[in-house]
């Protein structure tokens, strides 16, 4: 089977989706990733799966250095939550952050509850190698969405009750 925007792609049974062989992903500058359609089957409007993975694909660096500011916040409070328990990793500041993150081999892409399309990537991190670091994509287009890997697609749904869409991080 084909997915435009995603090219050939096999049943992956740990997503109940379909996979792609990795591709290159320029804004994550890093090794080709596999990206994940989770949810395709069925959709009302797969078109949207394919828009949102053929935006992430053209991407550029310049999008994911726009979000290094609520990725180094996020890396703040880790450091805060974990001071006194052990060496922790010193970062200088945003220009600094992206150094110590590394991409997971996979992205997915899902529509959420608020009937948006996401892409969204698992990363490690130095300084919090127990949740990571997710970066989530809305429509493929922007970070909207940085902080411990929690699956969530929205800081609305990972639990925060008073969150808009404009919020990237938010403690």
């Amino acid at each position: 089977m084909e997915i435009p925007g995603l090219g050939p792609v096999t049943v992956d049974p740990d997503f109940e989706g379909y996979r792609s062989e990795p591709v290159p992903v320029p804004v994550l500058g890093g090794p080709p990733l596999a990206l994940v359609a989770v949810g395709y089957d069925g959709d009302d409007a797969p078109e949207d799966f394919h828009a949102a993975a053929a935006a992430f694909l053209a991407l550029d660096a310049a999008v994911l250095r726009a979000a290094a500011p609520p990725i180094f916040a996020y890396y703040l409070d880790t450091r805060a939550e974990l001071a006194g328990h052990g060496d922790l990793v010193e970062i200088a500041g945003p220009q600094d952050v992206l150094a110590h993150v590394r991409p997971g081999g996979y992205a997915t892409v899902e529509r959420d509850d608020d009937g948006q399309v996401y892409v969204s990537v698992e990363c490690e991190c130095s300084w919090e190698v127990e949740h990571g670091l997710q970066l989530v994509f809305r429509g493929g287009r922007a970070v909207t969405k940085v902080g411990p890997f929690d699956g969530q697609l929205t800081t609305w749904r990972a639990g925060d009750p008073d969150g808009l869409p404009e919020v990237v991080y938010r403690r």
